[in-house]
């Protein structure tokens, strides 16, 4: 896949307010690509940057080689799919998909056979003669999307989509959306907040904060190599340790002071020295939690706790444990739960641990 949309040195600033800041990104075509942050991170200027709603303040937007930064919106190849659906009420979902068509004066032949194509995609040709207002969540959504796509863009520019939509029906709305992204091809720029919903769709995604991206990689390479603080923070749940390193082991690893542990290993993916200030970051399901303490190995890191907090969640338990001092987050899959096994409980010692690869480390 080549270039397809393409971000250059883009700033936009709303008062004294620098939404986006010197961004550049560039999407290759047939992608689904995600812009991630929290509120206010820039994400939808961007968004709109490409849609034409705003212009930059510096600059360009490029699609398929073609500077389309002065270009209105009605002339670009580039359709919006809004969190509020925007279908208009009167209409049958029929009509509503075929509005596009309609307002450009295709025949009605075309008009009948693309519509009833979209009505398949979204599977939803029992409801063609419907109003939106009989209509789910799920399915005005789904509407929505059909009729952004009928007019054939070059790129689908979907803003926070499911926000609306309840959990259940925003994991299928998921499922859906990466099924039509499939059989469609065309390039997705989706914005969300939501870190599974990125992380679920994605081809690659740019985490943005504070109007710059953090990061740009693939859902798992952003997940398991984060680059800053804020990206470990913002994709999952991670446990910080603040210290510095205590020296360096094999080359590729090191030992890390923090607080009153004597040394935990890690991977020196950083290749940090001696008397580096870091941060050591771990994923709560990267650690090992037992009664016992299990048989040592190489690279392990063994430390006794005592479990301050806990929550059982069906298929996994979340643990709070303390030790040295430090509050530590555990989380522990059930891939066998035996009932008449005695469970860990509040204030029980216990041993945590885990592998130095498992953790990574970042400049302070």
């Amino acid at each position: 896949m080549s270039e397809f949309l393409e971000f250059r040195n883009i700033s936009k600033s709303f008062g004294e307010i620098r939404a986006v800041d010197g961004v550049s990104l560039e999407i290759k075509k047939g992608e689904f690509f995600s812009l991630l942050g929290p509120s206010g991170c820039g994400k939808t200027t961007m968004l709109r940057l490409a849609a034409g709603f705003e212009q930059p303040d510096s600059g360009r937007v490029i699609l398929d080689g073609a500077d389309i930064t002065d270009v209105p919106p009605h002339r670009r190849q580039v359709n919006t799919v809004f969190q509020s659906y925007a279908l208009f009420p009167h209409l049958t979902v029929r009509d509503n998909i075929a509005f596009g068509l309609e307002v450009a004066k295709k025949p009605k032949d075309e008009v009948r056979r693309e519509v009833e194509a979209m009505l398949r995609l979204i599977r939803m040709p029992d409801e063609a003669h419907q109003k939106p207002a009989q209509l789910s969540g799920g399915q005005k959504q789904r509407v929505a999307v059909a009729r952004a796509l009928i007019n054939k863009p070059q790129v689908l520019l979907l803003d926070e989509p499911l926000a609306a939509l309840d959990l259940k029906l925003r994991q299928r709305m998921l499922i859906e959306l990466d099924a039509i992204h499939d059989e469609v091809g065309i390039t997705f720029l989706y914005v969300t907040h939501d870190q599974g919903e990125a992380m679920s769709l994605s081809d690659r995604i740019a985490v943005m904060d504070a109007g710059r991206v953090a990061q740009i990689g693939a859902p798992a390479e952003i997940y398991e190599a984060p680059q800053t603080s804020f990206v470990a923070a913002f994709i999952g749940d991670t446990n910080f340790f603040e210290g510095e390193v205590a020296g360096i082991e094999d080359k590729e690893y090191c030992r890390v002071r923090i607080g009153d542990f004597g040394g935990v290993v890690a991977f020196n993916d950083k290749a940090m020295k001696a008397g580096s200030p870091v941060y050591l970051s771990i994923r709560p399901e990267k650690i090992h939690i037992s009664r016992d303490k299990p048989e040592a190995g190489p690279r392990q890191n063994f430390i006794p706790a005592v479990v301050e907090d806990m929550i059982y969640l069906g298929s996994t338990t979340k643990y709070w444990v303390r030790a040295q001092g430090l509050r530590i987050q555990v989380l522990r899959q059930h891939s066998r739960y035996f009932l008449d096994e005695k469970p860990i409980r509040w204030n029980d010692p216990v041993w945590i641990w885990w592998h130095g690869d498992d953790g990574f480390m970042l400049d302070r």
